[in-house]
């Protein structure tokens, strides 16, 4: 059977579930055997699901939800979570969602499985959201079940057994949330054993809130024992794939690799979802940089009075040869495109960190995307073209942090490092980190012997044919080390000019730089399937549902696809091979204009009518059946 006739078969046999589904209103004993995909009446479903919990901004379901996760993380079972949270500071609904994966996807996962619905303003939709056969957890006086007949439904007193605990109505919704913890531990097979060190972990070495929260648990277990027979599928059991890993935020990863790599000045402006990624940090430089005869900070931190001074300030810290930093988001972005292209222009290093979010203008704080990629390419007037390095997960976070400061000082210009949302403010299993062993590469710096040796010192001068000049420090003492650094026109020499060749030498020199930048930046990595025509290409976080998005293609349409993911700008010379060798391209991205589509097909115009864009931009974090269905309609076609 041909890939086109199993396509078509596929679809066919959807649209009868669909029109089944809303002509008979199919019960729900008829429906248990579709949840789980597929799976007949009665089967368990263990170790494979996504549990939701509703709740309110402000409310303290934070400790609850990270109790939760790390519960199942020490069972042994593959975990991610995902916040979605408002903008504002409380009273806004929020969701929190925990995914358990015995296969390891760390992805977002389109469907809910499990609901915990403690948000009036948000119950009856949340409720309305889910598949038939999917489970409902919910605060009992939200009279939830009378709503839909075809879900299972545990109604908790949740506020009520709250009321019993603690007599503090502050507290109650704190301990409600912990409650339903522990109703969830029954509800799933977690052991309590592993709530109550959850507890410990979170609450430190508070006595009084471990007790109290160890007590809220308990009674929400043994309530659900006493009142329910349990009679949906979904199950937890240990495992043993979890033992060598840890859960960390791609912010605080992103901060840990730039104290290894040195980073010794920060300067930011506080703007979501950026400000974790400076205060965590701060936090390690506090603990790390501190000479420990005298007690003395060996570092800076300053809060300018917005983006466009904190870059100011970076660049200033980079031209005096610290390794200097600052973090932000889209629209401290915008703002700081004028210094941008001055550090471009004047050749000084430093880094900054994009945690992008939904744009353009303040757009939606709180939600993720892949927006930014051609601002922070092209960002700023004239003809400018910086370096931008690509996580696509924590560890890489960890470690392009590195390469990003090494690169800026090869380089002797800024280098971006886009992450988003997903990937900086949410929970992420992975392994623990290497320690670097490569040494810091400080670039082209002449030292005082150096500058005797060689008798001369032109600032821009490119020496050894790669467009990257050498550079002094500031306080070197030898005569011949002072240079003027300007923004506007100069000449090998760093003398002013507005000689029309010497503009045109030196911008041709910095496009070449741009050009051994490309051998220099991380390569894309490159997986070949066999026999494979379709080509997925991707970057960033995006990565983790594509991995998964491949899984789908293969085991349930029969589609092999070769995958290659970007991991810098600008674009490696390995693309170019990659787009030759497939018939058909998906590129995948978190934006609206399919950014980094455009730019590929601007650098390999001949290859443009291969390309398809597979564009995700409501805000969520992409997950793998989105893209799985998007392209098994775009291959019908």
């Amino acid at each position: 059977m041909n890939v086109a006739l199993q396509l078509f078969e596929k679809q066919l046999e959807r649209l009868k579930l669909l029109e089944l589904w809303r002509i008979e209103k199919v019960s729900l004993v008829s429906l248990k055997s579709d949840v789980g995909a597929g799976k007949g009446p009665g089967t368990e479903i263990v170790n494979d699901f996504s549990i939701q919990v509703a709740t309110v901004n402000g409310s303290g379901s934070q400790s609850s939800n990270n109790v939760l996760m790390r519960s199942i993380f020490h069972m042994g079972i593959p975990v991610s979570g995902k916040n979605l949270f408002p903008s504002n500071i409380s009273g806004l609904p929020t969701w929190f969602t925990v995914r358990a994966s015995k296969d390891g996807w760390l992805g977002r996962k389109k469907e809910v499985d499990i609901l915990v619905a403690m948000n009036a303003q948000t119950a009856q939709e949340d409720i309305e959201t889910l598949e038939p056969g999917r489970v409902v957890l919910y605060e009992e006086k939200l009279n939830l079940g009378q709503l839909r007949d075809d879900l299972i439904c545990y109604p908790v007193p949740f506020s009520k057994l709250a009321i019993e605990i603690v007599e503090d109505t502050r507290l109650r919704k704190l301990v409600a949330n912990m409650i339903y913890v522990g109703a969830l531990a029954e509800l799933l097979s977690i052991p309590m054993d592993e709530v109550h060190s959850a507890i410990e972990h979170w609450f430190k070495e508070k006595r009084k809130a471990i007790d109290l929260n160890v007590k809220a648990a308990d009674i929400g277990a043994e309530y659900f024992v006493q009142n329910f027979t349990k009679s949906d599928p979904y199950r937890l059991e240990p495992m043993d794939l979890t033992r060598e890993k840890i859960i960390i935020d791609g912010n605080s990863a992103s901060a840990l690799g730039s104290v290894f790599a040195g980073a010794s000045v920060l300067t930011w402006y506080p703007i979501t979802p950026s400000s974790s990624l400076a205060e965590s940090l701060i936090g390690y430089l506090e603990k790390y940089r501190v000479d420990p005869e005298t007690g003395k900070n060996t570092f800076a931190v300053i809060q300018a009075e917005d983006e466009l001074a904190a870059i100011g300030m970076c660049l200033g810290a980079g031209w005096a040869g610290c390794r200097a930093i600052t973090a932000t988001s889209g629209p401290g972005i915008s703002l700081m495109a004028e210094f941008a292209g001055f550090g471009y222009f004047a050749e000084i290093p430093c880094v900054i960190f994009d945690v992008q979010r939904i744009g353009p203008s303040t757009g939606l704080p709180t939600r993720t995307s892949q927006s930014d990629i051609l601002s922070l390419y092209f960002l700023s007037h004239g003809d400018t073209k910086h370096v931008v390095l690509i996580p696509a997960d924590v560890t890489e976070c960890f470690e392009l942090a590195g390469e990003a400061f090494d690169l800026a000082e090869q380089l002797q210009q800024p280098v971006f490092v886009a992450t988003d949302l997903d990937l900086g403010m949410n929970n992420w299993m992975s392994d623990p980190f290497k320690y670097p062993e490569k040494p810091l590469n400080r670039g082209k710096v002449l030292s005082a012997d150096d500058l005797e040796r060689i008798g001369s010192f032109a600032r821009y001068d490119d020496v050894d044919g790669d467009g990257i000049p050498y550079r002094t420090l500031p306080g070197k003492e030898h005569p011949l080390a002072s240079y003027f650094t300007r923004g506007s026109g100069h000449n090998e020499r760093a003398a002013y000019t507005e000689r029309p060749e010497d503009y045109e030498n030196l911008m041709n020199r910095l496009r070449h730089k741009l050009e051994t930048s490309r051998k220099l930046t991380p390569q894309p990595t490159i997986h070949w399937e066999e026999g494979a025509e379709v080509g997925i290409i991707a970057y960033g976080s995006s990565h983790v549902a594509v991995e998964e998005s491949l899984e789908q293609l293969k085991t349930e349409y029969g589609i092999r696809a070769n995958y290659l993911r970007i991991r810098a700008l600008p674009l490696s010379e390995q693309l170019g091979g990659f787009l030759e060798k497939c018939s058909r391209i998906y590129i995948v991205e978190q934006n609206c204009d399919g950014q980094m589509a455009d730019l590929v097909v601007v650098e390999h115009p001949r290859q443009g009518h291969k390309i398809e864009k597979v564009l995700h931009y409501n805000g969520l974090p992409i997950d793998a059946r989105f893209i799985t269905d998007r392209i098994v309609e775009l291959e019908e076609k």
